[in-house]
Order: C-alpha cells, then sequence, then structure tokens
C-alpha cells in the first residue's frame, strides 16, 4: 500500500523510537498496530495534553498511509463526516485525536454522530514509573543536559506525575542551569525543588 504524503509543517525527521512504550499506552500501540483488523477504518484516540497523543498520531498516519485528524472536536463536522467515509470506501485508516471522545464531546450532525458512535475508542493514560523516568531522561537530553547518576529516581517522586508536570520539572533544572551557569547535577535539582516546595507555603 502506498503512504499518503506528509502535510506540509508535519517534522519528518520523527521516529517510532521518539514514542515512549509502556504499560499506560501499550495497548494503545497494539490497537494501532493492528489496524487492518479493525471493524471500521477508524479509531479514536484520547488522552491527556502532551501525552504524545498527537506524535503517535502522526507517526501512525506514515507507518500505515492513513490520515490523522488532530484535535477533532475543533474541526468542521463535515470534514469528519467526509473523512471517515472516505476511510471506509479506500480501507486506508482514519485516526481521530481529541481530548474525550463522544459524547463527552458533542456532535451536532447525526449521521456524524453514528458513525462516530461505532468507532473503537483508545486511550493514553497518565504515566507509568517506567514512562515518567524515561520522559524525564528524554526531554533532558533534547535540551543537551546529561543525565547525572540518581537524578531521575530522585526526582520522579517529586514532581506531578502527569505529562504536563514532567514537562515543567525539566523546564525548571533547565532554567536553573542557565541562570547559574552549571551543569545539572543532583545537588542542583535538591536546590530547585527544595525551593520550589518553600515557595507553596
Amino acid at each position: 500500500m502506498s503512504q499518503m504524503g506528509l502535510p506540509l509543517g508535519w517534522p519528518a525527521d520523527e521516529r517510532q523510537e521518539d514514542f515512549i512504550v509502556s504499560e499506560s499506552n501499550a495497548r494503545a500501540m497494539r490497537h494501532l498496530d493492528h489496524w487492518s483488523t479493525w471493524p471500521v477504518m477508524a479509531t479514536i484516540l484520547t488522552g491527556p495534553r502532551k501525552s504524545g497523543r498527537s506524535l503517535l498520531g502522526r507517526l501512525f498516519a506514515r507507518n500505515s498511509g492513513g490520515r490523522l485528524i488532530d484535535d477533532a472536536e475543533r474541526r468542521p463536522e463535515e470534514e469528519l463526516f467526509h473523512a471517515w467515509n472516505a476511510a471506509q470506501e479506500t480501507h486506508r485508516p482514519l485516526l481521530i485525536v481529541a481530548d474525550e471522545a463522544p459524547p463527552a464531546w458533542k456532535i451536532r450532525l447525526p449521521d456524524l454522530k453514528t458513525r462516530l458512535s461505532a468507532t473503537p475508542v483508545i486511550s493514553l493514560g497518565d504515566p507509568d514509573d517506567v514512562l515518567v523516568a524515561g520522559l524525564i531522561e528524554k526531554l533532558l537530553l533534547q535540551r543537551n543536559l546529561q543525565v547525572p547518576p540518581g537524578l531521575v529516581p530522585w526526582l520522579m517522586p517529586r514532581i506531578e506525575r502527569t505529562h504536563v508536570g514532567i514537562i515543567q520539572a525539566v523546564d525548571a533544572l533547565d532554567e536553573a542551569a542557565l541562570a547559574r551557569k552549571v551543569r545539572l547535577s543532583l545537588k542542583l535539582a535538591r536546590d530547585t525543588f527544595g525551593a520550589r516546595q518553600e515557595d507553596l507555603f
């Protein structure tokens, strides 16, 4: 099956390894890997913001030759309706990414509501221990920060265990290292998060 061209603005260098797989998202990955067995050629993917759902969607579209519609609840319903129908006719899978699945996301077009009610829904959960550790290390390395021994396990119980919380923690370490003009260290982390804890009281 030939692959559809990527829309302009999509990063061309994204790799499968950029999406870290753990128990919190393994079920969704298995579902996407077996798209040819879907009951309909469409799936709704939900998950927290910054959970990697858009990255996963782009990788899926690239690998399967299908189509991604991101932020679907903010897109015209007629676009979703025609995309769903086209996916069935061409047997090219459609991945619909949204904050929540219908009925939490209100659909006014009756024919679209019927089609989406027959569409499988998969979700990405909050990160588990494996994913938290992997994301911390990945995000630090993306900022060219070498990860000192012991930093990740020390940091894990002291940050908000959500995708957004992990990003905010890494941002705080990056900003602290830049402000002090020092390398990332366990001492810097203790100073940074000790100060942040004091600010809460």
